[in-house]
């Protein structure tokens, strides 16, 4: 395998190399061997590109901080092959690629498909407690449930040697970059700007995906001009490999019809050509894909139209930016949606004046400073916290630190720290504070 640099991506190439490039994106925890039974068919027709998230599949451990950063880093990859336009498939975080693609890179889109995508991936609070147990615990209990959250129970059950497969792909990715993919979905949120994709668009999901189900296939089907919805009876969330023969199926269908020439093609003269590419350079994975399950024939799916208008998009503010909307976005992040929410809500006429000055000047002034990073503030509200005895605002702030990268042991080194300088029954109670919440953070899901 040649070395792969930072700013890029581990690949590989199948089909002619004369034919359009379509690429296909790998959801979080996978490899680029979860379309293994998609390649064979389409690779008839195009020249198909599948990449490997980092850490993932045996991939460099150049974690990507973004959905936007890994976007850069998958252009940077095709440029340097003189890939300039293509077709895009993407699953769940694959299709938040898409979606970025599709936003801020519309001139390299010919057209795109959206497989158990969503504009927001569950919530903010959800992807930063993932982090927290694989800091603590590494990805084996995320390894161990992810079948459950990626098929159905009957083909789990039918199917050992595709679960176990499963398991074992999450359990060799890199801790690091997994949590930092969890942070780039926690932060991606693009609900607002669907109305400016302008590619023709499938939006493919599974009838019993219990992770970006239907309802939030619907959703981008509504936000999106040009999109049409199918629906794949009897699968969950990783839907090519539960039912790769209506996937591929609809795949061939959609980038068949639906591939859109560049505005600029007939304007400057210039009629696209097919680029040849070099022959693909033997990388190393995870080993063997899949083990090929018994085909499931499901009934034929057939894209369905739901075309809504798109959304407004708010006009930006001139001058200065106010600091609430970013202080309230800073701490959301730091202190999680469900306890926010529930500060909010509280608030009435006399005490809503406190809660904007908190919003504004403590999260939105001082937080959002790019003088320390997170981790570090964490450790001076801890310590601060403990000093004053505010023992009542620290069970928030420890969960907020573990959110911004600290691990137990650290924090555990904080509170030891502050015993020294600040005094040993105010640590004593911080010490009974951190264990429980500590306890209730770490520990992994049933």
């Amino acid at each position: 395998m040649s070395e792969t640099p930072p700013n890029t991506l581990q690949y590989r190439f199948d089909g002619p190399e004369d034919a359009p490039v379509l690429i296909l994106g790998p959801s979080l925890g996978t490899t680029w061997h979860m379309w293994d039974r998609q390649v064979p068919e389409l690779a008839q027709q195009w020249r198909v590109f599948r990449f490997d998230l980092p850490g993932h599949g045996g991939a460099p451990a150049h974690p990507a901080g973004s959905v936007a950063e890994l976007t850069t880093r998958l252009l940077a990859t095709l440029d340097g092959l003189g890939v300039h336009r293509f077709g895009y498939a993407g699953c769940a975080f694959g299709g938040a690629v898409g979606i970025e693609l599709a936003l801020r890179h519309p001139e390299r889109l010919a057209s795109l498909a959206l497989i158990a995508a969503s504009p927001r991936f569950g919530t903010a609070d959800e992807f930063r407690q993932r982090g927290v147990i694989v800091r603590t615990n590494g990805l084996d209990p995320i390894a161990r449930s992810s079948p459950e959250r990626w098929f159905t129970g009957g083909y789990a059950a039918a199917q050992p040697a595709i679960t176990e497969w499963a398991v074992q792909m999450v359990r060799t990715t890199d801790p690091g970059c997994y949590i930092s993919a969890c942070e780039a979905l926690a932060a991606f949120d693009v609900r607002g700007e669907l109305g400016r994709v302008g590619v023709p668009t499938l939006v493919l999901v599974g009838s019993d995906d219990q992770v970006t189900g239907p309802a939030e296939a619907r959703t981008l089907v509504a936000g999106i001009p040009d999109a049409r919805l199918a629906v794949v009876p009897g699968a969950s969330h990783l839907v090519p490999v539960e039912q790769p023969a209506a996937v591929t199926d609809l795949l061939v269908r959609h980038f068949t019809t639906a591939w859109q020439v560049p505005h600029d093609a007939t304007s400057t003269g210039q009629i696209p050509v097919p680029v040849h590419l070099a022959r693909p350079v033997p990388v190393a994975g995870t080993g063997a894909g899949p083990v090929q399950p018994v085909p499931v024939q499901p009934p034929p799916t057939a894209p369905i139209a739901e075309i809504a208008a798109a959304p407004a998009v708010p006009p930006q503010a001139l001058g200065r930016p106010d600091p609430y909307d970013a202080g309230l976005k800073v701490r959301r992040e730091v202190l999680g949606d469900g306890h926010v929410d529930q500060a909010l809500a509280q608030a009435d006429e006399f005490s809503g004046d406190f809660q904007e000055f908190l919003t504004r000047y403590a999260w939105g002034e001082i937080w959002d400073r790019p003088g320390l990073d997170r981790r570090s503030r964490s450790c001076v509200t801890l310590t601060a916290l403990v000093a004053g005895g505010h023992l009542d605002e620290l069970a928030p702030h420890l969960r907020a630190a573990l959110r911004n990268g600290l691990t137990p042991g650290e924090i555990k080194e904080v509170l030891l720290q502050a015993a020294v300088y600040c005094g040993v029954p105010a640590a004593s109670g911080a010490f009974r504070v951190a264990q429980q919440v500590i306890r209730e953070e770490t520990t992994p899901p049933e």
